[in-house]
């Protein structure tokens, strides 16, 4: 294990480490001209589905910050094509061709077999575990069972998600259906990911925030917990010890029930203090935010200063610092090396 690996897998099982490892929700993207100059070679989907090209954007990030962790370049609507969901990805945002809203429906998806019906994915990892050369560990991702539907039933992007409250509160058996063979998916997935070499996973559950804390627990812990239990279950994380990061997009009214996911790391996004995180949910799973993705828009100064106000808050214990979600397309890379800089400066004061 090298040196960063072991600084980053001791913060996600809130071991103590010299200084706060630092790593990017969404690592590849437009805020990079070296993802631009390749993304104008191929679409979104192309990029996704092309090994080569997947490894190349991934090691971009670690190349020129010199993050942590990697994150695999992917999607993570990436298996609803492989379930019998057909996506398109304009820059709009993702489309659904025909959205998933009866029974009839659901019952005709199936659970797909990554190494069957998603090999580019599982290639990409090993040719980026191979461009890596053991300098930082691998996190491969996955969509949570809720957001996986929201976008399977809303055919993309929602303000009210209509559609799928209607299935969640209407028709829940529909919904539970759904969200079993979600689940499924996602933890199949995950699990084969790891096979390919990946050392981390996370969960995203980025529209697990749109539901009351009651139905929190009925549809997107639920189902996030039962991926978690399937993981822990198989021969591959338990020989490996894998650490799973869950990430809820809108988690504080949620925090009293979120520590129960069994995931090891919690993702906190910008709207709550870290510091209040930590003592809704206790001292038995590290944390990982939460800068607001907009801060980067401030003066180095000011990155500087939040730097050091969220690092102040979350404690030198079973911290990873991270963006409270995605980096926004404007961002100046700049002011991203900014913020890098503050943290390992900042931590190794502490």
């Amino acid at each position: 294990m090298t040196a960063t690996e072991h600084l980053f897998l001791r913060a996600c099982r809130r071991q103590p480490v010299p200084r706060t490892p630092i790593w990017m929700m969404r690592q590849a993207g437009r805020y990079l001209p070296a993802y631009r100059a390749v993304r104008a070679k191929a679409s979104f989907l192309d990029l996704c589905r092309t090994p080569e090209l997947a490894a190349e954007v991934t090691l971009q990030p670690i190349d020129e910050f010199g993050f942590d962790a990697a994150i695999l370049f992917s999607d993570i609507l990436i298996t609803l094509p492989a379930m019998g969901i057909d996506v398109a990805f304009p820059e709009a945002g993702p489309k659904i061709g025909k959205p998933v809203r009866s029974r009839a429906e659901i019952d005709a998806l199936h659970v797909p077999d990554p190494t069957r019906e998603l090999p580019y994915t599982l290639e990409a990892i090993r040719q980026i575990k191979k461009g890596l050369a053991d300098r930082v560990p691998l996190i491969g991702f996955a969509g949570a069972p809720l957001t996986m539907l929201t976008y399977a039933v809303e055919g993309g992007g929602s303000k009210d998600y209509a559609h799928t409250k209607k299935l969640l509160y209407g028709a829940p058996q529909d919904a539970h259906a759904l969200l079993d063979k979600l689940a499924r998916t996602c933890a199949t997935f995950l699990e084969a990911q790891v096979e390919a070499g990946a050392d981390a996973v996370q969960i995203f559950d980025s529209w697990g925030g749109i539901v009351s804390p009651g139905d929190f627990r009925e549809y997107p812990l639920r189902y996030a917990k039962r991926v978690i239990e399937m993981l822990r279950a198989s021969p591959t994380f338990k020989a490996k010890s894998v650490p799973i990061i869950y990430f809820v997009n809108g988690c504080a009214p949620y925090l009293d029930d979120y520590a129960s996911s069994g995931a090891d790391v919690l993702g906190v996004d910008w709207r709550v203090g870290i510091d209040e995180v930590r003592r809704r949910v206790g001292d038995g799973v590290a944390l990982q935010g939460n800068l607001d993705p907009g801060a980067l828009f401030a003066p180095p100064a000011e990155i500087r200063a939040r730097v050091a106000d969220i690092l102040a808050r979350a404690g030198a214990v079973g911290h990873i610092f991270n963006l409270g979600h995605g980096v926004l397309p404007e961002t100046d890379p700049e002011h991203v090396r900014a913020m890098v800089t503050a943290v390992r400066e900042l931590s190794a004061q502490a």
